[in-house]
């Protein structure tokens, strides 16, 4: 696992080298190098491997997801700040079926890192309100749902945002 800031040394020495071969009259080679010192940008504010554990969760495989996350050994390092937050988000859906008092932690920690999607903020604070109704504190479920529902702009959790205020009366 690299150190981000290792991404962008990568991509200015490649684009220094495509630059020299723009002097040197070797324009082929200088736009291939330009174009591929882009990689190492995209990867620098997009981490392979939480776009491979989110690949492996979409295809339902708990198991290899856990597997590429835990190819990060230090996030803080490696990781920006917004992908430190979705690191801690696809650990708490790994880890919200087995230990929700962990995935808790991770959930609260991802929102307040940030998350790019405001689809991805409504389901963490919908799983917290979740967890804080098997708790017993109802009145920080109502606040979360509240939030969450404000967040579903499209309304694909409309369904579980309402299950859930219902399961929250009988409390």
């Amino acid at each position: 696992m690299f150190h981000r800031n290792i991404k962008l040394i990568l991509a200015g020495l490649i684009i220094a080298l495509g630059i020299w071969q723009f002097t040197e009259s070797n324009i082929g080679n200088g736009i291939f190098l330009l174009l591929f010192s882009t990689i190492f940008i995209f990867l620098y504010f997009k981490n392979e491997f939480i776009l491979l554990a989110f690949l492996q969760l979409r295809k339902q495989n708990m198991e290899g997801a856990q597997k590429w996350l835990s190819h990060i050994k230090n996030p803080e390092a490696a990781l920006v700040r917004k992908q430190q937050g979705y690191f801690n988000y696809l650990h708490g859906i790994l880890v919200s079926q087995t230990n929700l008092s962990a995935a808790e932690k991770y959930f609260k920690k991802a929102i307040e890192l940030g998350l790019n999607m405001d689809q991805d903020l409504a389901l963490a604070k919908l799983q917290l309100a979740g967890i804080a109704m098997t708790k017993r504190r109802k009145v920080e479920a109502t606040n979360l749902l509240n939030e969450a529902k404000k967040l579903d702009k499209q309304n694909m959790l409309k369904d579980q945002i309402k299950m859930m205020k219902d399961q929250l009366k009988k409390i």
